[in-house]
């Protein structure tokens, strides 16, 4: 009951990521209706129902645009997990203010790339230029597509794709 379900708004617009569980509560209360199955059945004592792998609302849901959370992980994500100074991917990844805390760098998305340890040690709290570093790219907000916030799920659910694509 935990296998995720893409939740579509009536516009078909991919509005988030919920349980089986909580899918199937929209479906029995009308909330929602099953776009593809793909999942097979759930047994009750009285009914059979379709297991939903995608779910449209009935009803318009009306939200800001979306935006990338930022965190450690979704910097890493968005740096490919690849130092941005020497380009080595790396398991072991830390954060690196691009312009120090120091110097009055701020914990936001422009000042903030991957670095594995021995580049973070080297520049340590200068600015990369002072340290005579490079980055391989510029830092910025990563786009909140459909892809790149749903993306994840797609490896086991292949079906949802064209749903994902073009928004």
């Amino acid at each position: 009951m935990n296998v995720p379900v893409l939740v579509l708004n009536v516009n078909y617009e991919p509005l988030n990521v919920c349980s089986t569980a909580r899918a199937m509560g929209l479906l029995v209360l009308g909330k929602a209706e099953i776009v593809q199955n793909g999942r097979g059945v759930l047994c009750t004592a009285t009914r059979v129902y379709e297991r939903p792998s995608v779910i449209r609302l009935g009803y318009m849901v009306h939200r800001p645009y979306p935006h990338v959370r930022l965190n450690k992980r979704e910097v890493f994500r968005r740096d490919g997990y690849r130092c941005q100074y020497c380009g080595r991917p790396s398991a072991h990844l830390t954060l690196d203010h691009v312009l120090p805390k120091k110097h009055g760098g701020q914990y936001e998305w422009e000042n903030l790339v991957s670095a594995c340890p021995q580049c973070n040690r080297r520049k340590g709290s200068r600015t990369p230029r002072e340290a005579g570093m490079r980055l391989r790219s510029v830092p910025r907000e990563p786009p909140a597509t459909a892809v790149y916030l749903y993306g994840r799920y797609l490896n086991e659910n292949h079906d949802w794709a064209k749903y994902l694509e073009g928004w």
